[in-house]
C-alpha cells in the first residue's frame, strides 16, 4: 500500500480528505478497495502540493542517537496519480546539501524514478529499482516508504473491523521482488488515516512497524506528525517529527536534476 511518513513521509506530511460518519459497529462497512483507495488518499495527496521541516532522529539498540533534518517537497502530477518529491537535507554536516528526488509512477510496469545528489563527490546516483527497500540514509524508514508503494501491487484483503480501526492485509503480487511475506495496515474509520503498518517476514514473523504516533488537522488536512518506524529485528527505531507544515503553496516545476546542484529557495527555507 502506498503509505511514509510520514513519512510519512512519511508518514505525515506526504499523507483532499474524505469525510467520514462517526464510526460504529453497525454502520455500512465500504468494499476493500473503497477503503485502501481512501486511505491511499489521505496518506499521500493532501492539496495539490505541500512542504515540511522534518526532524529525524535515529536511536540504535544501545540507545544511541543520531539525527537527521530535512525539508520536504512534494507535488501531485495528478490527484491519486503519478507525483514528484524532493529533499533537501540541511543538517548535521556530514548530509548537508545532500538532496534525494523521487518521480512516482502509480503505473505497475513503470518503475519510479530516484535520484540521490551527494554534494562532497558532486555526484548525482540514480537508485535503481531494486534499491527501493533498503535503508534511507542509515535510518529505519526505506526508500519505498518515503514516496510509498503502489496500491496495485499488493492485493488487499479486509481481515478485521473494530469500532475505531479498518485493519486490511496486503499481499504482494511478485513475493521474490520483496523481503516480507505480507503487511498489515490499521486505517482510522473515521479519518482514514493509516495508523499503523506491521510487516510480516517469509516466515510470517513480526519484524517491522511503522506507527502514527500524532495527528493534527492541518488546514483541514488530518497529518501525521510524528510516526516512528520499529525494527524488530535490529532492536533500532526512527522517529519523523514533521513541523511547519503547509499545504497549496503553488510549487513550480522544481523537480529536475538541475536542482539537484542548486536547490531552490522553497528547498532551503
Amino acid at each position: 500500500m502506498r503509505l511514509i511518513l510520514t513519512v510519512v513521509f512519511i508518514l505525515g506530511f506526504s499523507l483532499p480528505l474524505f469525510a467520514a460518519d462517526e464510526p460504529n459497529s453497525t454502520r455500512e462497512i465500504p468494499d476493500v478497495q473503497t477503503i485502501v483507495n481512501k486511505a491511499n488518499i489521505v496518506a499521500y495527496y493532501q492539496g495539490k502540493d505541500g512542504k515540511a521541516k522534518v526532524k529525524m532522529t535515529i536511536t540504535n539498540k544501545k540507545g544511541q542517537k543520531r539525527e537527521r533534518q530535512f525539508i520536504i517537497l512534494r507535488k501531485d502530477v495528478e490527484d491519486g496519480g503519478d507525483q514528484k518529491y524532493f529533499v533537501y537535507f540541511q543538517k548535521p554536516a556530514d548530509v548537508r546539501k545532500m538532496v534525494f528526488m523521487v518521480h512516482k509512477h502509480t503505473d505497475p510496469k513503470k518503475d519510479d524514478d530516484r535520484w540521490l545528489y551527494l554534494p562532497a563527490l558532486s555526484l548525482v546516483r540514480r537508485i535503481a529499482a531494486g534499491d527501493k527497500r533498503t535503508s534511507f540514509v542509515g535510518s529505519d524508514f526505506l526508500y519505498e516508504d518515503i514516496s510509498g508503494r503502489s496500491l496495485a501491487e499488493d492485493t488487499h484483503e479486509l481481515i478485521k473491523t473494530t469500532d475505531k480501526l479498518f485493519v486490511i492485509k496486503n499481499v504482494p503480487k511478485q513475493p521474490d521482488t520483496v523481503e516480507f511475506n505480507y503487511f498489515n495496515v490499521s486505517i482510522d474509520r473515521k479519518t482514514y488515516v493509516p495508523m499503523k503498518m506491521e510487516f510480516y517476514d517469509k516466515k510470517n514473523k513480526l519484524y517491522r512497524i511503522i506507527e502514527s504516533k500524532k495527528v493534527e488537522k492541518i488546514q483541514d488536512f488530518h497529518t501525521v506528525v510524528k510516526s516512528v518506524v520499529s525494527n524488530l529485528k535490529t532492536g533500532s527505531k526512527t522517529e519523523m517529527e514533521f513541523s511547519n507544515v503547509k499545504y497549496n503553496i503553488n510549487l513550480k516545476d522544481i523537480f529536475t536534476e538541475r536542482y539537484l546542484h542548486r536547490p531552490p529557495r522553497e528547498a532551503i527555507r
